[in-house]
C-alpha cells in the first residue's frame, strides 16, 4: 500500500466526518468483498453509504446535466475532505415494498416484462385470434386487466353469517357485528326502532324478511330519530309527532361494508370492515386477473396467469421443458432466447434462497431480506464491470444454511470486475470477508473511529474492537457464545393450536409453551412467519376479541389492498392463561421525516411541556403546541417543521434535503430562543438517546424511556432522527421499549420476528436482557429467529421446514436447543449445534 500502484488499487478516503466520523482516513480496497462491521451506530454505514456511495452519487449527478450542480447544493455533499480512486456505485439497501398490492416480485426482478414478452411473441393463440401486445398481458394496464376484478383477481362479498356471527344476540347487543361501533352503530340502531322492528329479540327469531331487508337493502330511508327512547316511547313520540332528535339515514349492514372498504382512506377502518367480506378467486378469470383474451394464449400448455402462480423454481422447471413444437421457426427464435433470458434471471433468485416465492406475490408481504435478495440477484445478472456494490446486511432475515449461497453470489459479483463494500453484523459473512473496516469503538460520540482496517484476521488483536470478543472467541474471554442464559425454564401450561392452515401450513397442529422464551427457527420461506405472526397473532387475538392495530404504514397502503386471507385452525387449549398478546414488528414507525423516536415513544409530550414551563415560554405565553412541528404556530413555515424539503430531481426518484430556512431545526426563530437548561427544542432533538439520558436524568418521566432506550442498544440514535432512516429492527426495538414503559401486568403474550435484525452480537446481548425480563416477569416470549446464538439460549425449539414453500410449512422439530440440535431431518440442526458448541467452549 505504500507504493503509488498500490494505492491505485484503493478508495482512498480522507477527513470524513459525516455524522459522528471523527476525521477518518482510510484504505479500502477495490476488487475485494470487504466488510464494515461495528457495534449499532458506530458510523459504519456513515463511512459506507453516507460518505463512499454518496460521493459517487454526487459524481454520476455532477456528470449527468449542467442544471446537475444545482441539485448537487440541495441534496447535499458529504462531509469529506477527498475520496480518490472511487468507482461508480450501486446502493442495495434495506426497504420495504411499496404498499401495493400490484408491486410484485415479478416487477422488481423485470421477469413479468420477459413472459409478458414470451407469450405475446411465441405463445400459442386461439385461431383467428390476433397477436397481443405484451402490455395485454399486464394486469396493472387497463387493456390487460380482468375488467371483472380490475386486475386484483378477487372478488367480495357479504353474508349473513359473515355480518351476524352469533345469531342468538338481539339487535340491541349489537347482532350485526359488521356495522359501526360507537355512535354511527347505536344511530342504526335506533333508526330500527322507529321503524318498528323489533330490536330486543334474538336475531335468529326476526322473520327472514326483515333480516335480509336489514342487511342486503339498497334502499335508505331517512326518518326521525328520538335518541335514548325506549320502543314504547318511540312510539308514542311518533303518535304524537313529536319533534326529533334529528333524522337519521339508514345503510343496510352490506352497503355500510362495500363502501366502507372501497372509499375508506383509514387503514383502521378497511382492517375492520374486511372481516366481514368473503374473498374468493374472481369467476371471470379464476383469479389470474387478466381478460379472457390473454388468458386464451399458452406456452408450454400454460396461460401465463397460471405460470405467474409457480414458486420460481417450479417455474424454471417448467420453462427448461416446455417443449416448442409446432411454433413457426420465428416463433420458435424468439422463445429459445426469451426462455434463455428468463432462466438466466431465475438462477441467482434460486442460488439466493429465493425460489419459494411466486412472481405474483405482492411486495408488501416480502421481507426487507428477501427484498434487497431480489435486487441482488437483478444485479448480478446485469454484467455491470468496475462498480462497487454498497450493501446493506444482506444477510439479513437469511437462514444459515443458505448463507453460503449469498456468498457465492457476492463472489459471483466480485469475479465480474466489481467490489463489493458490506455493512454486516453476520460472523460468518465477516469471517469469508477479503477484508474488514471496523468502526467503534462504541456508538454515537464513542464511536467514528477506524479501528481495524485490514484482513479479518488481524483484528484478532484489536483490543479496542467489540467485533473481535465475538470474531475470535476462543482466545477473548466472555465473548462470541450463546448469550449468558440461566437453566432452561419449565413452561407453565401449552397453548396449543389445531389445524392451521395459513399460506404453505396446511392442517399443523403446534404447542406453545407458556412462560418461557420460545425461539421458532427454519429457512426463509418454510412458514414461520405464517405460524407465529399470522397464525398465533390471529387465533390468540381473536380468543382476546383484539380490534385490528394499524399502523403509519398501513395508512400510507393503497385503498385497493387486497384483504389477508383468514387463518384456518382453532385454539385447542392454553388461550385462557392469556391475558394480552402484543406483536412487535417491524413495520417502520413512519414513512416521512415528520415521525420520529421521540414522538413515537410519548418522550416528546413531556420535553415539550419542560419548555413550555421555561420563564421565557411563560412571558411569551408559549405552550406546549408551540413546541410541536406539527403546529403552525411554533414550527418553520418553508418546510412546515419536517426540517426537509423535497427534492425534484426530475429524470430519478425524488430525494430529502434540509430545509434551507431552518436549516432542518423544523422551528421559527421565535420559538429557538427559548432555551431549557441553555439548550433550544432542536438542540433537544439533535441528541442522542445517550446523551439526552444524561440531560434529562433528574427528569423522571424522560429517564425511565431514555434509560430503556438504552438497555436495549439504541443510545446512539438521535430523538429526533427520521423514521426514514430507521431500519426494521431499529423500529421494532423502538416498538418494544414503547411497550415496555407500560404498567406490566402478568400473562401476557410478546410476538417478535426476527427481532436481532440490525443487531451488532453485544447488542443482541443487551435485547436479550430485556426479552428475559418480561419471562422472568411471568409473561411468554415467542420470537421468529435465524441468529443462532439466541436460538441456543432459548428454552423451546420449534423448527418448519424442512424446505421453503410447497417443501416447508411442517413442523419438523420441537424440543429444548439441545434436542432440536441433534435432529437429524433439520436443517437449522448443524448451526444450532455449532452455537451451543461455542458456548460450551466459553
Amino acid at each position: 500500500m505504500g507504493t503509488g500502484a498500490g494505492r491505485a488499487a484503493f478508495v482512498q478516503v480522507r477527513g470524513a466526518r459525516e455524522h459522528n466520523l471523527k476525521n477518518v482516513d482510510v484504505d479500502v480496497p477495490r476488487d475485494a468483498l470487504v466488510v464494515f462491521s461495528g457495534v449499532s451506530g458506530s458510523g459504519k454505514s456513515s463511512l459506507a453509504f453516507g460518505t463512499i456511495y454518496a460521493e459517487a452519487q454526487r459524481r454520476y449527478f455532477e456528470s449527468v446535466a449542467p442544471y446537475a450542480r444545482r441539485l448537487i447544493d440541495q441534496v447535499g455533499v458529504p462531509a469529506v475532505d477527498s475520496i480518490d480512486g472511487l468507482p461508480p456505485a450501486v446502493a442495495l439497501q434495506q426497504q420495504r415494498g411499496t404498499p401495493s398490492a400490484r408491486s410484485s416480485v415479478g416487477s422488481v426482478t423485470g421477469l413479468s416484462s420477459l413472459l409478458r414478452m414470451l407469450y405475446s411473441r411465441a405463445g400459442r393463440y386461439p385461431a383467428k385470434q390476433p397477436m397481443l401486445y405484451a402490455e395485454d398481458f399486464s394486469p396493472n394496464t387497463s387493456q390487460g386487466a380482468c375488467p371483472h376484478c380490475h386486475g386484483l383477481g378477487r372478488v367480495y362479498e357479504v353474508t349473513e353469517a359473515s355480518m351476524v356471527p352469533d345469531d342468538t344476540l338481539t339487535i340491541r347487543d349489537r347482532a350485526v357485528a359488521a356495522w359501526p361501533p360507537a355512535w354511527h352503530g347505536q344511530n342504526l340502531r335506533d333508526i330500527l326502532v322507529t321503524l318498528g322492528i323489533d330490536v330486543d329479540k334474538p336475531w335468529r327469531e326476526l322473520p327472514r324478511k326483515t333480516r335480509d331487508w336489514i342487511l342486503f337493502t339498497d334502499e335508505q330511508p331517512t326518518v326521525p330519530v328520538y335518541a335514548g327512547f325506549t320502543p314504547a316511547e318511540t312510539k308514542d313520540a311518533l303518535r304524537r309527532k313529536m319533534e326529533p332528535s334529528y333524522q337519521g339515514t339508514f345503510s343496510s349492514a352490506k352497503r355500510y361494508v362495500m363502501h366502507t372498504f372501497a372509499t375508506t382512506q383509514s387503514a383502521l377502518m378497511k382492517r375492520r370492515v374486511s372481516r366481514y367480506l368473503i374473498g374468493g378467486p374472481c369467476p371471470v378469470c379464476d383469479g389470474k386477473r387478466l381478460k379472457r383474451e390473454a388468458l386464451s394464449v399458452t406456452f408450454g400448455g400454460l396461460d401465463i396467469g397460471a405460470l405467474s402462480q409457480f414458486p420460481l423454481a417450479q417455474l424454471a422447471d417448467h420453462l427448461g421443458d416446455a417443449a416448442t413444437d409446432g411454433l413457426s421457426e420465428e416463433k420458435r427464435l424468439a422463445a429459445r432466447r426469451l426462455v434463455d433470458d428468463v432462466l438466466m434471471r431465475l438462477r441467482p433468485l434460486l442460488t439466493l434462497g429465493l425460489g419459494h416465492l411466486s412472481l405474483e406475490r405482492a411486495t408488501p408481504s416480502v421481507s426487507p431480506g428477501e427484498l434487497q435478495r431480489l435486487r441482488l440477484a437483478t444485479q448480478i445478472c446485469s454484467n455491470l464491470f468496475g462498480v462497487v456494490y454498497v450493501l446493506d446486511e444482506p444477510s439479513a432475515g437469511l437462514h444459515p444454511a443458505d448463507g453460503e449461497s449469498l456468498l457465492a453470489s457476492l463472489r459471483a459479483l466480485k469475479a465480474a470486475g466489481n467490489s463489493i463494500y458490506v455493512v454486516e453484523h453476520d460472523l460468518t459473512l465477516m469471517r469469508a470477508a477479503d477484508w474488514i473496516v471496523d468502526v467503534g469503538p462504541a456508538a454515537g460520540e464513542l464511536g467514528g473511529r477506524v479501528l481495524y482496517s485490514g484482513p479479518p484476521e488481524g483484528l484478532r488483536g484489536v483490543e479496542e474492537s467489540r467485533t473481535a470478543a465475538y470474531l475470535f472467541p476462543a482466545t477473548t474471554a466472555g465473548a462470541g457464545g450463546a448469550p449468558d442464559r440461566p437453566a432452561r425454564r419449565i413452561p407453565k401450561d401449552w397453548l396449543r393450536l389445531e389445524g392451521i392452515t395459513q399460506n404453505n401450513l396446511v392442517d399443523v397442529d403446534a404447542a406453545f409453551p407458556l412462560g418461557v422464551f420460545t425461539a421458532v427457527t427454519g429457512v426463509s420461506g418454510s412458514g414461520k412467519s405464517s405460524l407465529v405472526s399470522r397464525a398465533l397473532v390471529d387465533l390468540v387475538g381473536a380468543h382476546l376479541g383484539h380490534e385490528p392495530v394499524a399502523t403509519e404504514d398501513d395508512e400510507d397502503a393503497e385503498a385497493g389492498a387486497d384483504v389477508q386471507a383468514t387463518t384456518g385452525g382453532r385454539i385447542a387449549s392454553g388461550a385462557e392463561t392469556i391475558r394480552r398478546l402484543v406483536q412487535v414488528d417491524q413495520k417502520p414507525i413512519g414513512r416521512t421525516p415528520r415521525s420520529n423516536l421521540a414522538t413515537y415513544t410519548g418522550l416528546f409530550d413531556h420535553v415539550r411541556k419542560l419548555f413550555a414551563a421555561t420563564p421565557a415560554a411563560r412571558a411569551r405565553k408559549f405552550d406546549a403546541g408551540r413546541f410541536s412541528f406539527n403546529v403552525a404556530k411554533g414550527r418553520c413555515e418553508t418546510c412546515e417543521g419536517e426540517g426537509f424539503v423535497s427534492v425534484e430531481l426530475l429524470f430519478m426518484p425524488s430525494v430529502f434535503a434540509p430545509c434551507p430556512a431552518c436549516h432542518g431545526a423544523r422551528y421559527n426563530e421565535a420559538t429557538l430562543k427559548v432555551r431549557y437548561r441553555e439548550r433550544s427544542i432542536a438542540d433537544v432533538l439533535g441528541m442522542t438517546v445517550d446523551a439526552a439520558s444524561d440531560f434529562f436524568e433528574q427528569e423522571p418521566a424522560l429517564a425511565r424511556p431514555l434509560g430503556l432506550l438504552k438497555g436495549i442498544g439504541l443510545g446512539y440514535l438521535r430523538l429526533g432522527q427520521p423514521a426514514t432512516e430507521l431500519s426494521g429492527g431499529e423500529a421494532q426495538r423502538i416498538k418494544l421499549v414503547t411497550e415496555l414503559q407500560r404498567t406490566q401486568r402478568g400473562r401476557t403474550l410478546y410476538v417478535l420476528d426476527e427481532p436481532t435484525t440490525g443487531l451488532h452480537p453485544s447488542d443482541v446481548d443487551k435485547l436479550m436482557v430485556q426479552l428475559r425480563d418480561l419471562v422472568e416477569a411471568g409473561h411468554t416470549v415467542v420470537v421468529v429467529e435465524h441468529e443462532m446464538r439466541v436460538v441456543a439460549a432459548a428454552d423451546w425449539v420449534i423448527d418448519l421446514g424442512p424446505g421453503a414453500g410447497g417443501a416447508g410449512g411442517r413442523l419438523v422439530a420441537e424440543g429444548s436447543p439441545d434436542e432440536v440440535a441433534i435432529h437429524t431431518g433439520s436443517r437449522t440442526a448443524p448451526h444450532l449445534k455449532a452455537a451451543l458448541d461455542g458456548a460450551e467452549r466459553r
